[in-house]
């Protein structure tokens, strides 16, 4: 099976994506428009990103006076990536996009993704440029959004400190006016930033004559005082080259210096900086500190970036399925053609039979099983999210607001589930391989090293558990949960009138949706958020797996009967047994923490440690 063909079934038969033509939005396309776009990029990444992950992981980014070294196979898959429009995929065409659905241009980024995602696809870069088109002055978007989907620039996210990371209230850096003019500047108000930003991912590099850097700062307020915590945040366009309102580089570089690379585990293909705003080793026209343009209204930048910092969730959740995907085709691969060991029995007690393949063991087909259920089920989720924000940017209002809703307590999900347990696929897929999967002789091991960036970046795990119990739950009166419960409650009526098979399933869905309602009433029933969020990991991970737990049986509804027999519909019947049974019975000892509000963790003395 093929990705290929899990795309097209996933798609076509289960989510129906061919039906989206029939908006006007979307009217110029069919199946045929879809598919060939898959095959550009599929051919891509195969021929440009794939022969090449191995080189990226080596051969690690490296500097050189202010520039940063990358491979010569990096440049050449940027320049087919930006060349083939994926960067603008979802654009109108006015701007050069394509007016291709969401959900085709996420399925579309998979190939690249599994290919070599410590390379990248320009997820930043068309995140930066989203929110531009949402937030942003016409001109900003005509300068700096239109120059990232044309790939002639590159964007980034800067929002993390040395001394700050998640808890962004705590930010450093700071923006002042530039001059007694500075609201008038056609570029936007004219700011100076100073201060220091970490973990700042393609940072800085020659792929692209200019980096558009996106900076949360902080600015006084009308009383020329900072505003304490996050409500003092505003967000500036804070270009690596000035440029002027036509696009076009002035030749000034901007006060922005690359301080150093951070040399991480995996991901190596991507550059991660820490930059200095303002140090004055640039200085503008004779003064320090960086010239950037507020996007927005000020103050309220954390309420702009959190549309890219969103966006940026589901693609970091999709990049951890296609890794754990990439580490199952190979540990799948591995198993059909390892001899090893003899079947379990008297006849396997002789020595003189030849050697079984170790996919004929049962605990290898169990690994297996694990990571396809795992994988297979995470990317059925991601694609099932992107239909979603078709259906919030082109449904009917009523279920324009009910996606909006849905995305708002999926995407905590969508990030932190497959960064978990996709990252279990791949400790599997290394189990598979023995000692050769301990070995850089096998692609296994790096694929478990760039996953594992997975559970930190764009809102570590600890971060989206608080932000499921202790905000999407409950959110609008706890609509999101009911909306989501509804849809649950579907699901399981009709893959139970549908497929007889499916009972069993349909029933422990319904009992798993009720624990996870009784535990999130009963972790907030002392109206106490300390004692609420104490255990919200194991909270987010008996959701997860409740989500998945829907998701799966909702594939399975979708499959036909008399198509149970078919190999492929096999596999998906298969591993949709194997979540119900191995995997869903997992979260009552996650809700029952949750629900008691447990305090061994939370209780336990820093000196007892």
């Amino acid at each position: 099976m093929t990705l290929r063909a899990t795309l097209a079934f996933l798609l076509y038969d289960w989510l129906d994506a061919g039906r989206l033509t029939a908006r006007e939005r979307f009217a110029d396309h069919s199946r045929e428009t879809f598919d060939a776009v898959f095959d550009t990029c599929e051919r891509i990444a195969r021929e440009k990103y794939a022969p090449f992950n191995r080189t990226v992981d080596t051969e690690e980014p490296r500097q050189e006076g202010e520039k940063v070294v990358l491979p010569q196979a990096t440049h050449e898959a940027y320049k087919a990536l930006a060349e083939s429009g994926m960067l603008s995929a979802a654009q109108d065409y006015a701007i050069g996009g394509m007016q291709l659905p969401y959900t085709v241009e996420a399925a579309a980024h998979t190939f690249f993704a599994m290919a070599s995602a410590g390379m990248g696809s320009g997820m930043l870069t068309v995140g930066n440029a989203n929110l531009l088109m949402v937030h942003g002055t016409e001109t900003q978007k005509k300068v700096f959004a239109l120059n990232e989907f044309s790939g002639r620039w590159s964007g980034t996210m800067c929002l993390s400190e040395p001394q700050a990371g998640s808890s962004l209230s705590d930010i450093a850096t700071r923006a002042l006016p530039d001059g007694a003019d500075f609201e008038d500047d056609p570029l936007g108000p004219r700011y100076r930033l100073r201060g220091n930003k970490m973990w700042i991912s393609a940072g800085e590099h020659e792929l692209t004559e200019n980096i558009v850097h996106l900076v949360l700062a902080k600015i006084p307020g009308p009383d020329g005082k900072l505003i304490a915590g996050t409500r003092g945040i505003s967000l500036f366009i804070v270009p690596k080259r000035l440029v002027n309102v036509q696009g076009e580089l002035t030749g000034e570089r901007n006060d922005v210096a690359l301080a150093g690379l951070n040399h991480k585990l995996g991901w190596r293909g991507t550059t991660n900086t820490l930059l200095n705003f303002g140090e004055g080793r640039f200085p503008v026209g004779g003064q320090p500190g960086a010239v950037g343009y507020r996007v927005g209204r000020p103050h309220e930048g954390l309420r702009c970036m959190f549309h890219m910092m969103n966006e940026a969730r589901i693609g970091v959740g999709t990049a951890a399925v296609m890794l754990g995907m990439a580490g199952y085709y190979a540990s799948l691969e591995y198993a059909k053609n390892r001899p090893q060991g003899r079947p379990v029995g008297a006849r396997g007690k002789d020595p003189a039979q030849p050697q079984v393949r170790i996919i004929e063991h049962a605990d290898v087909k169990r690994m297996l099983l694990a990571q396809k259920s795992y994988c297979e089920g995470a990317l059925a989720l991601e694609l099932y999210c992107a239909r979603l924000v078709d259906e919030q940017r082109t449904g009917p209002p009523e279920a324009a607001d009910e996606a909006r809703l849905l995305l708002e307590v999926l995407t905590p999900i969508a990030k932190s589930w497959p960064s978990e347990w996709c990252l279990e696929a791949n400790s599997l897929a290394i189990q598979v391989h023995g000692g050769y999967g301990y070995t850089r002789d096998f692609p296994v091991e790096q694929y478990w090293r760039d996953n594992r960036l997975n559970m930190i970046h764009e809102g570590t795990h600890g971060i989206q558990a608080a932000d499921l119990l202790g905000r999407k739950v409950l959110m609008e009166g706890g609509r999101g949960l009911q909306l989501l419960a509804a849809r649950m409650e579907a699901t399981a009526a009709r893959a139970a009138a549908r497929r007889p098979d499916a009972a069993e399933y349909a029933g422990a869905l319904a009992q798993a949706l009720a624990d996870v309602r009784t535990a999130t009433q009963a972790a907030w029933s002392g109206g106490d958020a300390a004692e609420a969020l104490a255990n919200a990991v194991p909270y987010m991970q008996a959701f997860g797996h409740l989500v998945l737990a829907w998701i799966w049986l909702d594939v399975v509804s979708s499959i036909p009967v008399e198509a149970s027999t078919v190999p492929a519909q096999q596999g998906r019947l298969r591993a949709a047994r194997y979540f119900y049974r191995y995997e869903l019975p997992k979260i009552g000892a996650w809700l029952r923490v949750a629900a008691s509000r447990d305090a061994t963790c939370a209780g336990m003395p820093e000196e007892a440690f």
